[in-house]
């Protein structure tokens, strides 16, 4: 998954235009440089602040993550099961509050 992340990562920083300069409000060039080589794993709160610097939002970095990662290999696949999975525990929960 961190070879995943950083192609993931590497892609869409470009995608944008974006340098590893731009990131240094946010994270120095060398640990941005080690995530995009797989080197180093993110924590959730630095996802959440990259993406935000990219102009994405983090599930979008996490969705990138896992179709380079072969884990899934279609979009359209992955979103249903994200959106089954969380319709599954908001069901749960809401249900768990009546009782």
């Amino acid at each position: 998954m961190r070879v995943a992340f950083a192609k993931a990562l590497k892609n869409t920083r470009k995608s944008r235009g974006l340098t590893q300069e731009d990131f240094s409000d946010v994270s120095s060039r060398t640990y941005l440089s080690m995530l995009e080589r797989g080197k180093k794993s993110p924590t959730l709160d630095k996802i959440q602040t990259i993406a935000q610097t990219i102009g994405i939002h983090c599930l979008s970095l996490m969705a990138l993550t896992y179709l380079y990662s072969e884990e899934e290999k279609d979009l359209d696949t992955l979103l249903l099961r994200v959106r089954n999975e969380v319709d599954s525990v908001n069901h749960t929960k809401e249900t768990s509050v009546k009782l």
